[in-house]
């Protein structure tokens, strides 16, 4: 989102109301639930959860759902983690949604400080889910992975080899997701280059089409049976990031 109050000041409610979505998940939200507009924290006809980061204005996730979950888990066990308000484990019959906003690898200076933590905490996000797959539950894993995969998915892949977000230890995570039997919903039903889902908010980038594709929905094998379809909305302009998603079979709550 960039921030969501923001993003609620550029049409995000608008944008809501005539989704037709049944499930959505929001990253890097950036506001505690009583800083948002009422209209934004408990819309009519939604049910809603947010989760905030420890620091002021920075991460958080928050999911809205038109049937209300049966269970919401928001840590990974480790305080490094859950203090940045970066996942939702929401429940819903035997569909589980995985909403999940994770870290980019640069620090503060640009650099890729932040690589070592953001595989640390893609490798306990990955374990926690296999756990619920094992557990017979059908995972849809939606959000910002902050991760290019292929060359495919970014404008310029040549002019990005040593850029966090595209390094090949981040790369490797999600031929763990793939290797593991996980599906990236997009590249299944679109094999063609040219559709990404985020874009520097310098002058023109946009408009050139000059993006990474770093938002996904990943479906676990269990879950993928009902996934019909996957789509990206690049003329969603609320945020530098723009919405992505599946459509899938009811049948998929169980």
């Amino acid at each position: 989102m960039n921030g969501l109050r923001a993003c609620a000041q550029k049409g995000f409610g608008r944008w809501l109301s005539r989704s037709k979505a049944e499930i959505v998940g929001l990253q890097e939200v950036r506001a505690r639930e009583e800083q948002l507009p009422d209209d934004v924290r408990a819309p009519r006809n939604w049910n809603t959860h947010f989760v905030h980061a420890e620091k002021k204005g920075y991460s958080g996730v928050g999911l809205y759902s038109r049937r209300k979950p049966d269970s919401v888990e928001t840590s990974l066990g480790e305080a490094r983690f859950d203090r940045e308000g970066r996942v939702q484990l929401a429940r819903f019959g035997r569909l589980v949604v995985a909403n999940a906003y994770f870290p980019k690898g640069s620090g503060k200076d640009r650099d890729n400080s932040r690589v070592p933590y953001k595989l640390d905490f893609c490798k306990a996000l990955f374990g926690r889910l296999q756990r619920l797959r094992k557990g017979g539950y059908r995972v849809l894993v939606v959000g910002d992975f902050n991760t290019a995969h292929h060359e495919i998915d970014l404008a310029r892949p040549k002019a990005n080899q040593d850029t966090s977000g595209f390094l090949p230890e981040e790369r490797a995570v999600l031929d763990q997701w793939v290797d593991a039997g996980w599906t990236d919903t997009f590249r299944h039903f679109e094999k063609s280059e040219g559709h990404y889902t985020w874009w520097s908010q310098r002058f023109g980038v946009r408009a050139k089409n000059i993006g990474w594709r770093i938002d996904y929905v990943f479906a676990s094998p269990a879950a993928m049976r009902y996934v019909t379809g996957a789509f990206i909305h690049p003329g969603v302009t609320g945020s530098d990031h723009c919405p992505c998603g599946v459509s899938v079979d009811p049948e998929i709550f169980g």
